[in-house]
């Protein structure tokens, strides 16, 4: 099936990229699929893969992850060291490191950044990682308050509070102490990152680059530099009437930005692709392995798949086409060596909108725990995997992929079991009373038809959906609505709680179960489902309070297993495989490690890809 998919295809495809993707430059170094464009390229709004993947290219935080083992090692510092009391962190950084436009990267950079995690007014999903500093949560607090009620402070006055209540500070510009108020084993796992990255205060601000200070801030550090009036600043404000912190994002243009990573943004045609150039600032450009990389962005799989085939792209990561099981099965048989499956530290689930009531303002059947059980306990997820993904990933009952973090195990679910589910449906008040086939209430209403939504950019989700569709119209005599929206829509529709059940997926961000359990607690960024639990997030609290690991463990194994046994706030289906497309041969530096984060400066070419008249050593890709 594939072969003659790809030779009636092979013509459409390369219709499809002379006249979308033709550019008057030559063809980059290394070249890659984006399945949808990036959406920001502000780290700290950051909370999408695409994005962050992007993030490790024009960004570097004070600490990074070895890909091949993700520990940690030194990035934009170079070294760190940890009090005894495992409260108090020193950063030491790189006096060789410089932004794009020359400026030395100080800890100055980092306070600021850091903030702007840290407040409210930027709308991070990541807020919540740097609660455990001293002070944090306190100032978080003390800026929700003035929001809610339109106080008005300057941005000085904000940053007056913030750098007196929170213990991030700057020693000099080289040293960068942050104090936590409890121990915390996977803080530096945390700060590798992305949204932890530094941003540069005079251009996401909008500095006037014509006055004196923004010439000075260069020379001799903007902490330096009488900074100009908010009038001066372009791409911030403060609202008269709210007093929020008000910011536009050009200065995240190919014109505008500036970044302390290995490669600068060179141009960027929504919706089209991405030219990222190796950036001649950067301290460790012997160890990057390309002079150019393009990011395209192809939202239709199977023409990301052909693009491969015809030589158009070097890496295709996340292959969702309907016959990835017949390229597996030519893997097997030794016919394709091109094509990978690795496992995941990800979890695919559907979730249940737990609010009290639905956007329209009706009652929200989910927000009953029983009706959420029902829905798991009528879900045969062995048959999706083997019917509808044909992947035959693992299938898993609860959020933390097994056996995936030393030492914590794995919790059981709730399985398939109709009858089960057929109770669950009973005592929470839905019988097919007059043998329709469907369930009503005890007034004789049926139950709403679900709002399944789903993202149409990988007919994955599709197929899923239908399987769920007609299992919960079989095992619980309900009917379902599918709503296929691409990405940018769907992820307004989670936010706004437009849905009744939307597909999910979520990798873990750091070594520990709490990466996966967080997203749970009421206030998270993360929170799409409206789950709100006050015993739930009481017991977080608590097992971050528990020094002994062991212990901490066991608490959060419990309050894994509650809900997944009692509260159900979404079904999980199994864990993630990455299907991608690469020659081993022809590219180098692509990690298989389970975190999927990939580090494209790591990527090398062999001199064959390079041209002749290249040397192996990649050192010289940055010179002029």
């Amino acid at each position: 099936m594939y072969r003659i998919f790809t030779v009636i295809g092979v013509c459409v495809a390369g219709l499809i990229f002379l006249t979308s993707f033709s550019s008057q430059k030559p063809r980059a170094d290394f070249v890659f699929v984006n399945r949808g464009d990036v959406f920001t390229l502000d780290p700290q709004r950051m909370s999408w893969l695409n994005d962050m993947q992007i993030a490790y290219c024009l960004y570097e935080g004070v600490v990074r992850w070895n890909t091949e083992d993700f520990s940690i090692e030194p990035a934009a510092s170079e070294s760190f060291n940890v009090s005894d009391d495992g409260k108090t962190y020193t950063f030491n950084l790189r006096k060789d490191a410089r932004w794009s436009n020359g400026a030395s990267v100080t800890a100055y950079d980092f306070v600021y950044s850091w903030m702007r995690l840290l407040t409210p007014d930027t709308s991070s999903d990541y807020s919540s990682f740097f609660f455990s500093i001293s002070g944090a949560k306190g100032f978080w607090d003390w800026r929700t308050e003035q929001l809610e009620n339109n106080i008005v402070f300057t941005i000085e006055e904000i940053e007056d509070v913030f750098n007196r209540m929170v213990k991030i500070t700057a020693k000099n510009d080289y040293v960068l102490v942050v104090e936590l108020d409890r121990p915390i084993s996977y803080f530096l796992d945390q700060l590798a990152l992305a949204v932890c990255s530094p941003v540069y205060k005079p251009s996401v601000e909008g500095w006037d680059v014509r006055g004196e200070p923004s010439k000075l801030a260069i020379t001799d550090g903007w902490n330096n530099v009488e900074p100009p009036p908010i009038s001066k600043r372009k791409w911030i404000d403060v609202d008269k009437d709210t007093g929020r912190i008000t910011q536009q994002y050009f200065w995240a243009r190919p014109e505008t930005i500036v970044g302390n990573g290995p490669f600068v943004l060179e141009d960027w045609r929504y919706k089209r692709d991405m030219w990222l150039r190796a950036n001649p600032m950067y301290h460790s450009r012997q160890h990057v392995g390309v002079k150019s990389i393009q990011a395209l962005t192809i939202t239709d799989s199977n023409t990301a798949v052909l693009a491969f085939e015809g030589g158009e792209i070097d890496w295709l990561n996340g292959v969702n086409v309907d016959y990835q099981v017949d390229m597996l099965a030519e893997k097997d048989r030794g016919e394709r060596s091109n094509i990978h499956a690795t496992p995941t530290f990800g979890t695919d689930f559907f979730s249940f909108n737990c609010r009290d009531t639905l956007q329209d303002g009706s009652n929200n059947p989910f927000k009953n725990a029983g009706v959420r059980r029902a829905f798991v306990f009528g879900t045969d997820r062995q048959a999706i995997v083997d019917y509808a993904t044909r992947l035959r990933e693992p299938v898993v009952t609860s959020i933390v992929p097994p056996n995936s973090i030393k030492g914590y195990g794995q919790v059981v679910g709730l399985g398939f079991d109709v009858d089960r589910a057929r109770e669950e449906l009973a005592d929470a008040g839905w019988v097919d009373r007059n043998g329709d086939g469907l369930v009503e209430d005890v007034d004789g209403n049926r139950f709403p038809t679900v709002d399944l939504l789903y993202t149409t950019n990988t007919p994955r989700y599709k197929w899923i959906s239908l399987s769920l569709r007609d299992q919960w119209k079989n095992n619980l005599g309900i009917d379902v609505s599918l709503r296929g929206t691409d990405n940018k829509f769907f992820s307004a529709d989670l936010r706004s709680g437009n849905f009744m059940v939307a597909r999910g997926r979520w990798y873990g961000d750091y070594g520990d179960p709490t990466t996966f359990l967080d997203i749970f607690k009421t206030k998270n960024g993360n929170n799409d489902r409206g789950y709100s639990n006050s015993e739930i997030d009481k017991e977080l609290y608590q097992a971050e309070q528990e020094r002994n690991q062991q212990a901490r463990y066991a608490m959060l194994r419990d309050i894994e297993e509650r809900l997944f046994t009692e509260e159900v706030p979404m079904l999980v289906i199994c864990q993630l495989l990455q299907l991608s497309m690469y020659d081993p041969e022809k590219i180098h530096g692509l990690t298989a490690h389970p975190r999927l984060v990939q580090h494209l400066w790591r990527v090398t070419v062999p001199q064959v890809r390079l041209g002749a008249d290249q040397k192996t050593d990649t050192s010289h890709l940055l010179e002029d």
